[in-house]
């Protein structure tokens, strides 16, 4: 059995990827609701900061802050599957376990923002990242985090890159 070493900092960020078993499923989006709602129950009881999320059919990404005092992003991640879960009336649906990163600094952190956002374009589902609704996106895009035609679109893009 693998022995799996996870990294604890309290009011640590960390970028998280959290699959579901069947990955041609489109359950996320189709249950979007129940998702959120999970998120939403789990954050009253056990508070972090989303600072960026994107959920596909069958994955997501996200980037949180947890409150400076607690590092338990496991525990939060155990009860959101659990709640979704529960609420849908299934079992089994997610893969076990999710990867997570830690953020070192704010190089790092900007990556994986723009990583997370760029994410439904990369799969195929959008061909500009304004076009995906499940997305923190457009909430940084408000905020000005963002503007709305960041990464332009993709039929310009050869191999990530402009031409």
């Amino acid at each position: 059995m693998s022995n799996y070493r996870r990294n604890y900092i309290k009011g640590g960020s960390w970028f998280f990827t959290v699959n579901l078993r069947d990955r041609r499923s489109d359950l996320l989006v189709r249950q979007i609701a129940l998702l959120k709602r999970a998120i939403t129950q789990v954050k009253c009881h056990k508070p972090f900061h989303i600072n960026a999320w994107v959920v596909l059919p069958e994955h997501m990404h996200c980037l949180w802050t947890l409150p400076e005092n607690d590092s338990d992003f496991s525990g939060r991640w155990r009860d959101i599957k659990k709640r979704f879960t529960r609420d849908l009336g299934a079992r089994e649906i997610w893969q076990p376990r999710f990867w997570e990163h830690t953020i070192r600094d704010e190089q790092d952190y900007r990556r994986h923002m723009d990583y997370i956002y760029i994410n439904p374009v990369k799969h195929g589902w959008v061909k500009q990242v304004k076009s995906w609704p499940f997305s923190t996106f457009h909430r940084d895009v408000r905020n000005g985090l963002y503007l709305l035609d960041w990464a332009g679109d993709t039929a310009e893009m050869v191999a990530g890159e402009r031409v």
